[in-house]
């Protein structure tokens, strides 16, 4: 009773909010067992992301119980004669408002008492682990550090992932979900084998490589524009025990990036003859040599920049790379490492070593989270700016952004690691550059407007980031943005290049109402009186 009276309220204040005509008893009638939410708490966490760049307030926040709640309620919408939006929204660590629904309903699938962090899959079971063919099926709005936890239970663990763990499942999946291990394993769209789908016309289909394949290849990497992902199957390894994590300093940009191509070619080799994962960073500051993603180097050995950078325009570049390993194979782990960077041309000085559990190694920057959050710098703007750029022209972008655009001053770290293109899956909907190398280039850089410091202001770092966007545009490098935002539908046109055709077609089959995550805003919405050149 307690339930049919909170869902009625809630009917009747989108009514009341949205002036629609919309009859109380259709909601009534979905049967569902989760709860449609108008908590103003649960609003206010529904209108914003991690980025903290935009407010967009939904009517309401489904807690969905199970994927049915989830296709009942997308049905409801492309069903009704008016037409609401609908966003799935995991761990809301987007940047620029892409989870977020605008005149419509939020469907929270991760946190506790709904679908989601609390274990549930798509039937409401417990994550299911097969040892035997090394999978694990698993609820779309699952943490991959809960992903972590219920497989290591079995020795197992997932092969690619992405640096910070409290992301959710569905969510990685809609985009790429890259780190350090994809120039081995491929991002983790390549490292799944089936999943369960509400389409935008609220059907829930099972789809995989081999059933339903247009519809699996188009909800990988496709930013939730044609399906929400209520299971995923997961490809699993052995996990291992221990991790050797290594750092080397470079202050040559060619040598850097040619022992980054280096490594990650090796990515065919036997597993003691390549390392399993292979990052870098920029290093602008000299109070960045350790960043929020982790302090590595010692305190009681500190790394100065001025002392070995000589005239490099106070750039130094960090490679970072692990070799993974079980306790049994410790006597040899020396030997392996040390065969493996023999070929290396970093400064001999800079070595920093360090080994410790696989665990607290993926869990690096969650450690890292945890101390900003005691220190109120976690909840601040973080206008972060994420660009594949090819092989071809990455000296080019060092030479204008790094040594250029960004001076000698950053707020955050700047990633910048190679990945092979053959190890993406080119149905999926993920755009990447047209050369069989391309770096990932993040600048994670956090807007802390203190007034202590100009450069750290959104604005300064706003306007920075549209310099080094259009730097890349005068210079015809042919950048792709991962994680994209853009403001017009001709920009989406040009970020899809000749894949648009296609993400055109799937978006007319699978959400032909334009319902789900209208936030990206690639579309114009369905119901809408809206320019479609610009929303």
């Amino acid at each position: 009773m307690a339930t049919k009276l909170l869902l009625t309220f809630a009917i009747c204040r989108l009514i009341a909010t949205v002036g629609l005509t919309l009859n109380p008893t259709e909601f009534q009638r979905l049967g569902l067992e989760g709860w449609l939410s108008v908590d103003p708490h649960d609003v206010e966490t529904a209108s914003i992301d991690f980025g903290g760049l935009q407010r967009t307030e939904p009517w309401a926040v489904l807690h969905p119980s199970s994927a049915d709640d989830v296709a009942r309620l997308v049905k409801s919408a492309y069903e009704s004669a008016h037409g609401f939006s609908v966003s799935a929204r995991g761990h809301g660590h987007s940047i620029n408002g892409q989870a977020t629904s605008k005149n419509g309903v939020v469907i929270q699938m991760s946190g506790g008492g709904g679908g989601g962090g609390g274990g549930c899959c798509s039937s409401r079971s417990e994550p299911m682990v097969s040892e035997k063919l090394r999978y694990m099926d698993v609820w779309g709005g699952e943490l991959w550090i809960d992903v972590l936890k219920s497989t290591l239970v079995y020795g197992l663990a997932p092969k690619s992932w992405t640096d910070y763990l409290y992301l959710s499942v569905g969510g990685t999946l809609s985009n790429a979900g890259i780190s350090g291990q994809a120039f081995n394993h491929g991002p983790q769209i390549s490292n799944v084998y089936e999943l369960d789908v509400v389409t935008g016309k609220g059907e829930l289909i099972t789809c995989s490589e081999q059933n339903n394949s247009e519809l699996f290849h188009a909800v990988l990497g496709g930013l939730g524009q044609f399906g929400i992902i209520t299971r995923a199957r997961i490809a699993l390894e052995q996990a291992p025990q221990k991790v050797r994590w290594i750092r080397v300093l470079y202050s040559n940009f060619s040598a850097f990036t040619e022992d980054q191509e280096y490594l990650i070619s090796l990515h065919g080799k036997p597993e003691n003859q390549k390392f399993d994962y292979v990052e870098g960073f920029v290093i602008v500051d000299e109070g960045l040599i350790n960043n929020w993603r982790s302090s590595f180097f010692s305190p009681s050995n500190p790394v100065k920049i001025s002392s070995i950078n000589g005239n490099n325009g106070g750039v130094l570049y960090c490679l970072e790379i692990t070799k993974n390993y079980r306790e049994s194979d410790a006597d040899t782990i020396d030997q392996v490492v040390d065969e493996l960077m023999k070929k290396l041309n970093y400064i001999p000085a800079s070595v920093f070593t360090t080994d410790l559990p696989y665990v607290d190694f993926l869990d690096r920057v969650h450690k890292a989270e945890l101390k900003l959050r005691s220190k109120g710098l976690w909840e601040v703007p973080h206008p972060w700016l994420n660009l594949f750029v090819p092989k071809s022209r990455i000296a080019d972008f060092d030479k204008g952004v790094f040594k250029g655009i960004l001076g000698n001053k950053t707020s955050g770290p700047i990633l910048i690691y190679p990945m092979n293109k053959n190890k993406w899956e080119d149905r999926s909907s993920v755009v990447t550059p047209k050369e069989e190398v391309f770096y990932l280039v993040a600048l994670l850089r956090s807007a802390l407007d203190n007034g202590d410091d100009e450069t750290q202001t959104l604005e300064y770092i706003s306007n920075q980031n549209r310099r080094i966007l259009r730097f890349c545009k005068e210079e015809k490098i042919n950048v792709k943005q991962y994680l994209p935002h853009y403001k017009t539908q001709q920009e989406w046109m040009d970020h899809f290049d000749d894949k648009w055709p296609l993400f055109y077609k799937r978006k007319l089959e699978f959400d032909p109402r334009n319902i789900l995550s209208t936030g990206q805003r690639i579309f114009k919405p369905y119901y809408s009186n809206q320019n479609s050149a610009s929303w």
